[in-house]
């Protein structure tokens, strides 16, 4: 039996380079100084996608909200495998929090419809909030399994599913369609193919068309670009608020509780140090200065 499957994917600044000279002066991250990167669970979870296609049949629609960058991360998507893809770009959006997001993903993925499964990552590194996937899975009115590493069974109706949990494993078993949130252990995602990065290297959205004819001058015009990838199938399009059917005072800054209200920088700096000598000795002294300073 085929399943057709939606992975909500975010494009994410590439944490592991963030310092100081990446950082604003109020404390955010200036995030067009970092490389962009696919976040690294939604990059299990398009594996995980990608397997019940492999294995079932079927195809994976990979969806991501963000401005015209993001469909780096829709190219990243199809050059694996993915079928369809489709990128949530609109001012509206800008600011929106994680209430906001999921009700601009659950719009996006109520409007594609037809769906047995929906995957993301268990969170993004920029946010690290883990709401997202377990929001849009109650705002759509379906089951979830959040912390997925493994699917053990599909079969028509239902899925049974291991996850991996901080004290052991536990395996749950719902009806379709739902939602899982997967884990980094979960798997190893598979490479890009070189011949679908061939195939779909001209793969934009019309958001970008103005920086490919920089590149491939010889299209001449925006429409003429734009017939020549819709022919070939490698228009991604760009869903707006208005396209989804999103009430526009649930999305962004007006759609967004919760706040930053400040950020303080964490600064660790050695005052003292003291050598330990790697001995029953010295271990015995570290322990009774860590119990003296009420550390243990």
């Amino acid at each position: 039996m085929p399943y057709h499957s939606i992975v909500l994917v975010k494009q994410v600044p590439d944490t592991a380079h963030v310092t100081g000279k990446v950082m604003n002066e109020d404390g955010t991250i200036n995030r067009a100084a970092l490389p962009a990167i696919m976040n690294p669970e939604d990059m299990n979870a398009l594996e995980m996608a990608l397997q019940v296609k492999d294995q079932h049949g079927g195809t994976v629609t990979a969806v991501t909200m963000g401005p015209p960058r993001a469909a780096e991360v829709l190219r990243e998507a199809l050059y694996r495998g993915a079928d369809q893809v489709i990128l949530l770009s609109d001012k509206k959006f800008a600011g929106s929090d994680t209430l906001a997001t999921s009700y601009a993903l659950k719009c996006a993925v109520e409007r594609i419809g037809g769906y047995d499964l929906v995957f993301c990552g268990r969170q993004a590194i920029d946010g690290d909030t883990a709401q997202v996937g377990p929001q849009v899975a109650e705002k759509l009115g379906i089951p979830q399994i959040t912390y997925a590493e493994a699917i053990l069974a599909l079969e028509g109706g239902s899925i049974t599913v291991r996850r991996a949990l901080p004290l052991g494993r536990e395996v749950v078993r719902c009806t379709l369609p739902c939602l899982l949130t997967v884990v980094g252990s979960a798997n190893q995602p598979r490479p890009p193919s070189a011949q679908r990065m061939l195939a779909c290297k001209l793969a934009a959205s019309p958001l970008e068309y103005a920086r490919l004819l920089e590149t491939w001058p010889e299209f001449g015009t925006e429409e003429a670009l734009d017939r020549y990838l819709a022919e070939r199938g490698l228009r991604i399009p760009v869903w707006s608020a208005a396209d989804i059917g999103a009430d526009e005072g649930m999305l962004g800054l007006s759609g967004s509780p919760t706040k930053v209200l400040k950020v303080d920088y964490v600064v660790f700096e050695s005052r003292t140090s003291k050598e330990i000598s790697p001995t029953e000795e010295g271990l015995s002294l570290l322990l009774r200065d860590l119990i003296e300073e009420y550390i243990l």
